[in-house]
C-alpha cells in the first residue's frame, strides 16, 4: 500500500463530511489535503483510543519527533511520507503541525474548559490551524483569506462540540465552558443523561449563536477573488451550517441522539455550493 493509499483509506473510513468537499479539488491538492486530514485523524485517534494517559503522551511525543523528521526530509510514517511532497509546494508550516499536536495534548491535560478564552486556544489548535494549512493547499492571493480560514475553523469546531456534547461527556470530557454552564444553571453531569431541559436548550442555543457568528465573520473575511480557490472550505461551511440548522430545528436534543445529515444531503450541498462558486474571469 502506498502512502497516498494509506491516507485515502484513513480518510474514507472516517465517514467525515470533509471527504465530500475534497472531491472538487484537482489531483495534487486532493492528495495534499487528504494527507493532512489523515494526519489530523491519526493524532486525534491517539487521544480517543488510548486508555492509558502515559501511552497517549508517548504517542504524541512520537508524532512530534516524526514531524521534525518530515521537515528534515526523513519521514518514516506513511502519512508523513504522503505529506512530504506537499510541504514545500504549498509552504506548509512545521509550527502548525506542532500546534495540532498541542491541541491533542490539551485533550489529555483538560477534561473541561473553565471559560471560552481557554476553549478558544483549544479550538485554534484543533481546527483553526488545520484551516490555515488547508487555505495554503487550496490557494489564495489575499492574506485576508487566512482570517477567513481561522474563523471558519472556529465555527466548524464549535459546531462539532455542540453536536458531540453527549458523546464527549460519556468519554469524560466537557468542551462547553464551565462558567457558561453555571450561568445557565446546567451541571456537567447532565450531559451524560438523555434528557433535554429548557436550561439545556438555552445553553445550546447560546453555543449555536456563537458558532453562527464565526460562520458570518469567516464569510465576511473571504475576498471575492479567492472564493473559487477556497470553494472546498465553502462546501464545508455549507454542510456544517446545515448541520447546525438541523440541530436547532430538532430542538437542541443533542443529549438524546446524534444529529446528522444523510450522505445524499451532504453530497447535494457540496454539489450545489461548488456549482454556485464561480471561477473568476
Amino acid at each position: 500500500m502506498s502512502p497516498d493509499e494509506y491516507c485515502q483509506q484513513k480518510a474514507a473510513r472516517s465517514g467525515s463530511s470533509f471527504y465530500y468537499a475534497f472531491r472538487f479539488l484537482d489531483p495534487q491538492r486532493r492528495r495534499a489535503i487528504i494527507a493532512l486530514y489523515a494526519f489530523c485523524r491519526e493524532v486525534d485517534d491517539v487521544v480517543d483510543e488510548c486508555r492509558e494517559p502515559a501511552v497517549a503522551h508517548a504517542k504524541l511525543d512520537w508524532w512530534r519527533e516524526e514531524i521534525g523528521l518530515l521537515f528534515e526530509g526523513r519521514p518514516r510514517h506513511p502519512i508523513t511520507q504522503a505529506l512530504a511532497p506537499h510541504v514545500e509546494t504549498f509552504d506548509l508550516s512545521r509550527e502548525y503541525f506542532e500546534e495540532i499536536i498541542d491541541g491533542m495534548q490539551m485533550d489529555l491535560d483538560y477534561d473541561a474548559y473553565p471559560d471560552f478564552a481557554t476553549l478558544s486556544l483549544y479550538c485554534y489548535r484543533a481546527a483553526s490551524v488545520v484551516g490555515l494549512l488547508s487555505a495554503r493547499i487550496f490557494g489564495f492571493s489575499d492574506r485576508r483569506t487566512l482570517k477567513y480560514a481561522h474563523d471558519l475553523g472556529m465555527a466548524l469546531q464549535l459546531t462539532n462540540i455542540l453536536r458531540d456534547v453527549h458523546e464527549d461527556a460519556m468519554r469524560g470530557r466537557v468542551y462547553i465552558p464551565l462558567d457558561e454552564l453555571e450561568r445557565f444553571g446546567v451541571k456537567a453531569e447532565d450531559f451524560r443523561v438523555n434528557i433535554t431541559r429548557d436550561a439545556h436548550r438555552e445553553l445550546f442555543s447560546f453555543q449555536a449563536a456563537r458558532a453562527r457568528d464565526y460562520y458570518v465573520k469567516a464569510d465576511a473575511h473571504l475576498p471575492a477573488e479567492d472564493r473559487y480557490a477556497q470553494r472546498t472550505g465553502l462546501i464545508m461551511a455549507a454542510i456544517y451550517r446545515a448541520l447546525l440548522e438541523e440541530i436547532e430545528r430538532d430542538g437542541f436534543r443533542v443529549l438524546e441522539h446524534r444529529v446528522h445529515l444523510t450522505p445524499l444531503r451532504k453530497l447535494w450541498i457540496a454539489w450545489r455550493t461548488a456549482r454556485s462558486t464561480k471561477k473568476p474571469r
